[in-house]
């Protein structure tokens, strides 16, 4: 058995058993998550994140089963690394390759974890809109989270295998950024509706399922004279699994700017994605304080595209991992700072 297979497996394996334990401890109590909750929820998937950018600084290489020079040469060309490799230090130059892969892993977390805000715009717009209970919210999030991390594997490893392919895909992405970015920056002022009845999703659902008119004590089925239906808090997380589809059309070419390596796609996702549910309880409350952050997420976008685009031209004027990351975290810290040190004009009534 390959540690290749090891590292992936018992990444897989720790996940998995993360979500199961907390469906078992917090789903079935359908009570309302408290701002305490979600900061020790949050700093404990943070501090997960950062460990295993230490694992991959002490192990990375275990990752391709990397053995000698010859086979880290070839790594690193297939994932377009932005290092170089000392021929005669093998040593030397794993220690390059493990750091820059753990340095990738961390920027695309940053990226994937900062993209999700907007995405939490969206969800707390979706909760209100369909009249879901907030003591409901964990439930549905949770098993968001897990349809998400089953359609982003999916997505991350298909796009890794067209871009081995077709090179050329990688200016596709990068298009596609900057006019995501530039339209993002055009309506970050607009206010976002979600219209429950008339939405695309519902429609679908009801062609097929048999809804509930009612919600059912945060059950996503319920069986009445012998039918079966479907609730409206089901139905409603289909809108959250949908949300998350559009939101990783953007976030996934997102991180292929940082990182060519699928597996580095994944795992920085993963994380990010793991911790958005306690996030969301985090910053539920207060999130409309961010204002600028749209702003700053439309210039995010738009950097990561254009940084797609001339990716080749970057990497021989001496663009690194650490310029991008430096890049990245200095966008997000102005968006947030600005948005408090020049909070919005609450609307007044004249």
């Amino acid at each position: 058995m390959s540690n290749e297979f090891l590292f992936f497996g018992g990444f897989v394996i720790f996940i998995v058993l993360m979500l199961a334990i907390d469906l078992g401890l917090f789903s079935k109590s359908n009570k309302t998550v408290s701002f305490t909750q979600a900061a020790i929820m949050s700093a404990i998937w943070v501090s997960f994140a950062l460990l295993f950018y230490l694992v991959l600084r002490v192990w990375g290489h275990e990752l391709h089963d990397i053995q000698d020079f010859t086979h880290l040469t070839e790594i690193t060309k297939k994932h377009l690394h932005n290092i170089r490799l000392i021929p005669d230090n093998f040593a030397a130059s794993l220690a390059l390759y493990r750091k820059n892969l753990a340095l990738e892993y961390i920027t695309g977390y940053v990226v994937e974890y900062a993209l999700s805000v907007d995405n939490i715009f969206v969800m707390v717009l979706i909760f209100s809109s369909f009249g879901v209970s907030s003591k409901y919210y964990h439930k549905v999030l949770v098993w968001g989270i897990i349809g998400a991390i089953v359609l982003r594997f999916l997505f991350i490893f298909i796009g890794a295998a067209l871009i081995s392919k077709f090179g050329w895909i990688l200016y596709v992405f990068g298009l596609f950024l900057v006019y995501t970015g530039i339209m993002m920056f055009i309506h970050r002022d607009e206010e976002e509706e979600i219209d429950s009845k008339n939405h695309k999703v519902v429609k679908f659902a009801s062609k097929y399922f048999s809804v509930y008119p009612i919600f059912v004590d945060g059950k996503f089925f319920h069986s009445e004279n012998g039918k079966k239906y479907v609730t409206p808090l089901f139905l409603v997380l289909l809108v959250i699994e949908f949300t998350d589809l559009i939101f990783a059309v953007d976030s996934i070419p997102a991180i292929f700017a940082v990182t060519k390596d699928p597996y580095i796609v994944f795992f920085s996702n993963i994380f990010a994605i793991l911790g958005l549910r306690s996030m969301f309880f985090l910053l539920v409350n207060i999130i409309h304080k961010f204002h600028y952050l749209k702003t700053g997420l439309s210039f995010l976008l738009v950097f990561i595209g254009a940084k797609m685009l001339l990716h080749h031209w970057l990497s021989e004027w001496g663009f690194t991992t650490s310029h991008s990351l430096i890049v990245i975290v200095s966008i997000l810290a102005i968006s947030v700072v600005a948005s408090l040190v020049f909070p919005k004009k609450e609307a007044t009534d004249v």
